[in-house]
């Protein structure tokens, strides 16, 4: 029998109201194991090359993997993947949260999408069972009345809800796809896929536990790591701050993100620092299934005309800095009003906060006028314009309609010399770290095959003194020497090939990054541990880091035959130029020369020709995937 895995992938087809399950061997899970590289998969195999993104021929993959759903800890995960409709190239996002165990315990290791309904429906599935059902009802609902709606009408208040809001719906190109209100598969605008499908929602139920090896192996690494939570400073901070603790080191650092990248130094930046987060709107922790560290926030407000529920969570970091400082914005009440709206409307909130800091500085510049605009005041710092255009881009109303599609392709239309103020890779918007101080960084921005991602690899910080937790925990892999944040040589591109390696990993296993080493407290000892008590197989870390490669390769493959090339893999300007404001000033600017070179370096390091990226015909048939040569 197999121990961690169903067995069966589930196949849907909308436009012919079918289904049908797919039983691969033991072998087939071996070498993909689950996320992105069961979803890369598919992707090759059954889409044609140039498919429309809102085509009936794009296929929509939902994805655990063969150690999701146990009782280990953080190691809750699941991926959606598509073409993407904002960088026209692989798209994947991950979320955390509860939907990817219940579908495993539905009897269901992931479910392959194609067609497009001829109205809206929702999947039900419950115990191997599978309903196309009517969701003409939920169509234009937000995401918390859709929720209490289909507990209601399943009369079930434990089923868990992968859905998308009115953003979806409407085709906003950077739409999310959400589970429980508040874990999203927050980028590439997949929501809008799944929007093009006419596909509302996916339920889940099921009853069934995932078989485990060696359980009491698992109890008892689970109970280890549990006991370090709060002894960890790594996870204890975590747990106590979140992720908004960033915000304090970025402010004090001189490189916070300042209305759209122009500034780096927020005269009000005190006024949304950790404490007075924590003091003014954070309600409480939330948390994802089997994880003692319940790193997220959840947000309240003390004005009540802004209605905020914590039901809809609250905002991290990168959405405390987009809809904050990016726009110009310190009022924290406010901020957290527009992380809301992006959560009922299920919406990227990188991509709009960066959308609309992009629309306020062509306002500033003249570029926008307010006959463009609906008479909206579009100035840095205006709160209330936020929060309008939130609404109207999710309704595709007035100016709405244009800034949908993201700012790359806003500024196509806008012209004048915008473009200069557009900061995406692959059309997607850049996250709030800054690759002036972490060069690492930039080159996974640069190389990462779904656009700019602040999650594609852990950070420098990690890495730079001896005694650091993630350096000595990753000496098992090779990494063995501290680095410069800002070096840009040898050392750097190798170090962030292995850490790219990694968290591709756990990408494809479900794990969460800030679960283990280096960002917390499991080590990869009992990672690996975890793994062979799951499944019951010998399993190595270098099978382990093959797996890794082997989906970078795929996923590299696919961009390739969609016409993306190397000059894709390149950064803003912005970040080729010094700092403006605070302590950095007049400081900082990567070198462009010895960036491209640490570009080609790394695509040898990878086994791709040194000037296009292009994987050799001896690295694809090494990973096993001849299949992809032609």
């Amino acid at each position: 029998m197999p121990y961690g895995y169903c067995g069966n992938i589930l196949h849907v087809n909308l436009s012919e109201q079918k289904y049908w399950i797919e039983n691969p061997g033991e072998k087939f899970y071996r070498k993909y194991w689950g996320g992105r590289s069961i979803g890369l998969y598919y992707m090759l195999k059954e889409m044609k090359p140039k498919t429309e993104v809102f085509s009936p021929e794009n296929i929509l993959i939902f994805a655990t993997s063969v150690v999701v759903g146990s009782k280990a800890p953080m190691i809750n995960r699941y991926t959606v993947c598509a073409k993407s409709p904002l960088t026209n190239a692989q798209g994947e996002a991950e979320a955390g949260g509860y939907w990817g165990p219940e579908l495993k315990k539905a009897g269901f290791d992931a479910v392959v999408i194609k067609g497009i309904a001829e109205k809206p429906v929702y999947l039900f599935i419950k115990d191997g069972q599978v309903e196309i059902r009517n969701a003409q009802h939920l169509w234009g609902k937000g995401t918390l009345e859709t929720q209490n709606l289909l507990r209601e009408e399943c009369d079930d208040s434990k089923i868990r809800i992968a859905q998308i809001g009115p953003a979806g719906e409407n085709l906003v190109y950077f739409a999310n796809i959400v589970n429980e209100l508040h874990h999203f598969n927050g980028r590439n605008g997949l929501g809008a896929v799944m929007g093009s499908k006419k596909l509302k929602a996916i339920v889940v139920r099921g009853s069934n536990n995932i078989q485990e090896h060696f359980p009491e192996k698992v109890r008892e690494i689970t109970k280890k790591i549990t006991a370090r939570v709060m002894k960890n400073p790594l996870s204890r901070d975590l747990r106590e701050q979140g992720t908004v603790a960033v915000i304090d080191g970025a402010r004090k650092a001189g490189w916070l993100p300042t209305r759209n990248w122009s500034d780096n130094h927020f005269e009000e930046s005190e006024k949304i620092s950790a404490e007075e987060y924590h003091k003014k709107i954070f309600e409480k922790n939330g948390t994802c299934y089997a994880c003692p560290i319940a790193c997220k926030r959840l947000a309240r407000s003390n004005d009540v005309s802004l209605k905020i529920n914590p039901e809809l969570g609250g905002p991290e970091y990168e959405s405390l800095v987009s809809l904050g400082p990016l726009c110009g914005v310190s009022d924290l009440d406010y901020i957290a009003k527009a992380n809301q709206l992006c959560n009922q409307y299920a919406v990227d909130t990188i991509s709009m906060g960066m959308t609309i800091a992009f629309a306020m500085q062509c306002y500033e510049e003249g570029l926008l006028t307010k006959s463009d605009t609906g008479g909206i005041n579009l100035k840095f710092g205006n709160k209330k314009a936020v929060l309008e255009l939130i609404e109207k881009i999710v309704y595709q109303e007035g100016i709405g309609k244009l800034l949908s599609r993201g700012s790359l392709r806003t500024s196509e239309n806008i012209g004048k010399q915008s473009k200069k103020f557009v900061h995406q890779v692959k059309g997607q918007e850049v996250p709030m770290h800054d690759p002036r101080v972490k060069t690492g960084v930039g080159l996974q921005y640069a190389l990462s095959d779904y656009g700019a991602d602040h999650m594609k690899v852990a950070h420098e910080p990690f890495f730079t003194d001896e005694e650091s937790w993630g350096l000595q925990e990753t000496a098992g892999l090779g990494i063995l020497e501290a680095v410069e944040v800002t070096d840009i040589g040898p050392k750097k591109v190798g170090l962030f090939k292995k850490l790219d390696l990694l968290w591709s990993l756990f990408d494809i296993l479900g794990v969460c990054d800030f679960g283990y080493v280096p960002r917390s407290v499991g080590t990869l000892e009992e990672l690996l541990e975890l793994i062979r008590a799951i499944t019951g197989w010998k399993v190595t870390w270098y099978e382990l880091m093959k797996l890794s490669e082997r989906s970078i390769n795929m996923a590299r493959t696919f961009n390739i035959r969609e016409g993306l090339t190397a000059k894709e893999d390149s950064l803003p300007e912005v970040f080729f130029r010094n700092f403006k404001g605070g302590i950095l000033d007049g400081t900082g600017a990567i070198d462009k020369e010895k960036f491209k070179e640490a570009i080609k370096l790394r695509y040898q390091m990878m086994g791709w020709d040194s000037q296009n990226g292009i994987p050799s015909t001896g690295k694809l048939a090494e990973l096993g995937l001849e299949w992809l040569i032609s």
